[in-house]
């Protein structure tokens, strides 16, 4: 296929993806406005203030989850539409479904019942977890959302962050994720550059992607399921971004640029178990990739 990356990311979006990643795509390249963002992602927004009906693709059915809300706080927070009420109604919802130490699961039992995929176990009891509070208190936090159930979910972040010992990519994204976004920049600093020694010493990001096979895969993850530097650092100006020298960065991001398949769309690294999330994916990881390498000076034209 013919054209700059970002006229055949273009293309792919247009040909496969959902009417949010769509609307994603054309208010980040295309210049449109945020409001049909917004609508599109209503149509998964559930009258307890969470999101369900596979937002989150590998999640499938109606229940509303913190992984949906989680995703949807995101694409929110790209729009520049996280506050105000839309947060008020979301912290709501996740006061409703936090733990017993005020933190979130990754996933509620109100998904018993529906397709889910089969790496995300569904128990009646959850545990609290890094991976699906970090991200969504960073990110309110970020946006300057003040809520009662904050303050219990950043201390069990806090404590969460400071006790990593031995991790895994995700959860070192979440970690990355909350500590972006919280307001003690100086604690936030100095447990960042905990996390970056852990990262390399325990080798969980590839640091030259010609030799992504030499590097370990996580346990539970799919074969060739790696992290690069681009991965923590979705942004210049992400702590993580610390973590790795120019040329480091450099390499991952041609690593990223190169991943943009013959259709226009960027692949799918972890492990796929239905037809429906693969398709439904993929455009949304095309559009992260294209914001990745756009927030990092790419030219994409």
């Amino acid at each position: 296929m013919a054209g700059t990356p970002l006229a055949r990311a273009e293309h792919f979006v247009w040909l496969t993806a959902r009417v949010l990643e769509q609307r994603r795509f054309a208010y980040h390249f295309l210049g449109a406005a945020a409001e049909p963002v917004e609508a599109a992602l209503t149509a998964y927004l559930n009258e307890d203030g969470g999101y369900g009906h596979a937002l989150e693709p590998d999640l499938r059915g109606p229940a509303s989850q913190p992984l949906h809300t989680a995703h949807a706080l995101r694409v929110l927070d790209s729009i520049g539409r996280c506050g105000g009420l839309r947060a008020e109604r979301i912290c709501r919802y996740l006061t409703h479904v936090a733990t017993r130490d005020g933190a979130l699961p990754v996933i509620h039992p109100s998904q018993r019942g529906y397709p889910t995929a089969p790496f995300i176990p569904i128990v009646s009891d959850p545990p609290s977890e890094l991976l699906a509070t970090g991200p969504v208190v960073g990110l309110l936090h970020r946006n300057q959302v003040w809520h009662a159930w904050l303050f219990r979910a950043t201390d069990f972040c806090w404590a969460a962050v400071d006790g990593l010992q031995k991790s895994h990519p995700y959860e070192i994204q979440a970690a990355v994720a909350f500590l972006d976004g919280v307001p003690d920049r100086s604690r936030a600093e100095e447990a960042a550059d905990r996390l970056g020694r852990l990262v390399r010493e325990q080798r969980l990001v590839v640091l030259d992607p010609g030799r992504s096979d030499e590097y370990p895969v996580a346990a539970g993850y799919a074969p060739g399921e790696y992290h690069y530097p681009h991965d923590y650092a979705r942004v210049p100006g992400s702590l993580a971004r610390r973590w790795f020298t120019d040329e480091e960065m450099d390499r991952s991001l041609d690593h990223l640029a190169r991943e943009q398949q013959e259709d226009g769309g960027w692949p799918v690294r972890w492990r796929q178990w239905a037809p429906s999330t693969a398709l439904e994916w993929r455009p949304v990881v095309t559009v992260e990739a294209l914001r990745t390498l756009r927030a990092h000076g790419r030219v994409l034209r």
